[in-house]
């Protein structure tokens, strides 16, 4: 897709910038509430399948139909891995790691996008954003203590059949759905410039869903869920990822890459305030720290905030 110019006016993508940063903050809230009925590859698979079902009357509506056969392998590729793959593993996640915590690790994806498009790209980052690199791991790797038991127990809802390697490995999971989400940016950088933002969008769910369908059948939840669960699932699929897909798209197309990445700034706000008004999770004054710390390294490793006088 086409970058939006640097001196693009903030109006033109602000609004939907916070809008973006709202919806997903609350897509852990709901994702929450359907995990631990359904399961993490259901819950996912579901979501996903929702949104495909959202998104693509809407765009043969709109006649991108042959546009979505003219780039269809990379589409839909890049729905596992912008999706697919991704989503699975924070549904795995919350349900050992509370909804702000995992948005607080959610936060590290322009870390991991610094690093791809280094390694891929070669766009070699500059001193000051090296060692935003530095600062956000450094916090990312005191929060993940805690939770793996350094500092205190897991707040999550797991059952606890994977014992103390429960948060450890959801602390995994967090970090590797950004790592995933670091890929995808680049991906779509190189391979998808010009492909509408709903074309994209729709494409991708389509291709998590035929990705995670199979896995999801053979763990199915043993009863049915309940209406809560079902309804919790429909707004992850329709609103915070159908929806929320079209915005990310356009937003990658009007501000670029770089700020659209930067959205995770926004998310954990939201998430740490879904959770406390409506989960009674419970934010520590560690949490909160730690979160600071990586907040500041993805500043400043995602060019969003410079330190003067440093070479590079």
């Amino acid at each position: 897709m086409v970058n939006a110019p640097a001196t693009a006016p903030v109006r033109t993508w602000i609004v939907d910038f916070v809008l973006l940063g709202a919806i997903w903050g609350a897509s852990f809230l709901f994702t929450r509430l359907a995990v631990v009925e359904f399961g993490a590859l259901p819950t996912a698979a579901g979501r996903v399948a929702i949104a495909s079902l959202f998104l693509v009357p809407l765009m043969l509506m709109r006649g991108l139909g042959p546009q979505l056969r003219c780039h269809w392998k990379r589409v839909l590729l890049i729905g596992m891995v912008n999706s697919g793959l991704p989503f699975a593993c924070f549904a795995f996640a919350l349900l050992y790691l509370s909804t702000g915590l995992s948005a607080i690790l959610n936060a590290t994806v322009p870390l991991f996008g610094a690093l791809v498009a280094w390694a891929w790209l070669r766009d070699r980052p500059d001193t000051g954003r090296m060692l935003g690199l530095v600062v956000g791991f450094v916090g990312v790797a005191l929060l993940a203590s805690d939770r793996i038991g350094f500092r205190g127990a897991s707040t999550g809802t797991g059952s606890g059949w994977l014992g103390t390697w429960g948060p450890a490995l959801a602390v995994g999971a967090c970090l590797l759905a950004t790592l995933c989400y670091g890929i995808a940016a680049s991906y779509t950088r190189l391979y998808l410039q010009g492909v509408p933002p709903l074309v994209t969008a729709t494409g991708s769910q389509l291709g998590a869903t035929l990705g995670l369908a199979l896995p999801a059948l053979a763990f199915l939840p043993p009863q049915m869920p309940s209406l809560n669960a079902w309804l919790s699932l429909l707004v992850a699929g329709v609103v915070c990822t159908g929806v929320a897909y079209v915005l990310y798209f356009r937003l990658i197309e009007r501000a670029g890459p770089a700020r659209t990445l930067t959205v995770t700034f926004v998310i954990p706000v939201f998430a740490v305030l879904y959770g406390t008004l409506l989960l009674d999770e419970v934010i520590t004054p560690w949490m909160l720290g730690c979160g600071a710390v990586v907040l500041l390294g993805t500043a400043l490793s995602s060019g969003m905030l410079r330190l003067r006088n440093l070479p590079g």
